[in-house]
């Protein structure tokens, strides 16, 4: 009887977990299912440059699968039931059914967090779903010059977005409202470079700006501000999908599944769960932060984890760490701004057109590796042995 593997989602963390799984274990032994209410991959780090028009390659998992042994199941997963190994998955018709596995990939991913911010919900538009950037893209094509742009947060996300709205609408008056500083993580040359980028697009730069309300045309910061906004653009930070935080896995406070450092979850031996949706410890006992990545990793590490369980070979013992951040500042500058294993900067950076190119090969690379899902890993090597063992004591966990 074959081993029954579901993976739920199919973003980068979902869709190369099931290719890898499928590159290391016999079709005659398992049955790979991967579940995913889009037919087409999104890729999430390109959601600024949708927006702003720019057309991106359709990747259909429909071809990006074909040949492997991976079965698509295109639905939405609206429960899982952890202790009877059981998943609901509703389809675009609103026809529902019940899968039942025997080992659980949970890579539902995360969406964007409003934070509670009051008008948020009803007045801003978001980019961590092809839906919402797509929103974003109409909204802005349709404003006229000079109207106001607001970009809330100056992470990551939010500096990608107001640069490539900025360059792409010089026309527009372009702001970012930033909780710190500017760049204040980045080391000293990586802040030059970023204030030097900004300055040249025009961009305005507000800072120890906590905006506490949203409005249909503007925004409200902590200390009275009241800044003009045709367009607000909320990139403050992600909050995990809200299903595992309803079953009986144990997960965190904010809904992310604690899990061991093989990605199994310290609850249920026979979950594994990876990307946004895992609390992943890595080094100096730092929670990985939520990014394309950490999900690499993590769906690497889960999918090895589990062919080693069944087939009898080592578990992996890679370890979980950064090595840079890769930061677009529109399509003719970038940021690489190089980090400790626990994500901290330190002084070297690359800046420029060499870095914006550097971050498009980045991006490119992980859609190469999603669209060739069995390529460029061992092949696998032996059949299912055994069911997998019961947790090891051994291994560390991320609680």
């Amino acid at each position: 009887m074959q081993h029954r593997i579901i993976v739920l989602g199919a973003g980068y963390a979902g869709a190369i977990a099931a290719g890898r799984l499928a590159r290391r274990l016999r079709r005659e032994d398992v049955a790979i299912t991967l579940v995913n209410a889009e037919p087409d991959f999104v890729e999430r780090v390109r959601m600024h440059q949708l927006a702003v028009g720019q057309e991106l390659r359709p990747r259909p998992f429909s071809e990006m699968f074909a040949g492997t042994g991976v079965e698509l199941r295109q639905a939405t997963v609206t429960g899982v039931d952890a202790d009877r190994r059981t998943v609901t998955v509703t389809d675009d018709t609103g026809g529902t059914g019940q899968l039942t596995y025997d080992t659980l990939v949970y890579a539902l991913g995360s969406g964007w967090d409003t934070q509670g911010v009051p008008g948020t919900a009803e007045h801003a538009h978001e980019i961590a779903s092809r839906s919402g950037a797509l929103r974003l893209r109409e909204r802005l094509a349709g404003l006229d010059a000079g109207r106001s742009v607001v970009v809330v947060g100056g992470g990551l996300t939010g500096l990608e977005a107001a640069t490539e709205i900025a360059e792409a609408r010089p026309d527009l008056d372009v702001s970012l409202a930033a909780r710190g500083d500017l760049g204040d993580w980045l080391s000293a040359k990586g802040r030059r470079h970023l204030r030097k980028v900004v300055d040249k697009l025009g961009i305005t730069v507000h800072e120890q700006a906590s905006v506490t309300t949203v409005g249909a045309d503007h925004v409200t910061t902590a200390d009275g501000r009241s800044l003009p906004a045709a367009v607000t653009l909320w990139t403050t930070g992600f909050a995990v999908h809200p299903l595992a935080g309803a079953t009986t896995l144990e997960t965190t406070g904010t809904g992310r599944i604690v899990v061991d450092g093989t990605m199994r979850s310290v609850s249920h031996p026979d979950v594994y769960a990876i990307g946004d949706a895992a609390l992943v410890q890595g080094p100096g006992d730092k929670p990985l932060r939520m990014s394309c990545a950490s999900g690499v990793p993590t769906a690497w590490q889960a999918a090895d984890a589990i062919a080693a369980r069944l087939t009898g070979g080592k578990l992996p013992d890679a370890p979980l760490r950064y090595f840079n951040q890769c930061i677009s500042l529109g399509r003719k500058e970038g940021l690489i701004q190089y980090v400790t294993a626990d994500d901290r900067a330190v002084g070297a950076a690359l800046t420029g057109r060499l870095a914006a190119l550097y971050k498009e090969l980045v991006c490119r690379g992980a859609a190469w590796g999603v669209a060739n899902p069995t390529l460029g890993i061992p092949t696998r090597t032996r059949g299912v042995l055994r069911e997998p063992a019961a947790p090891d004591p051994t291994v560390r966990a991320a609680a």
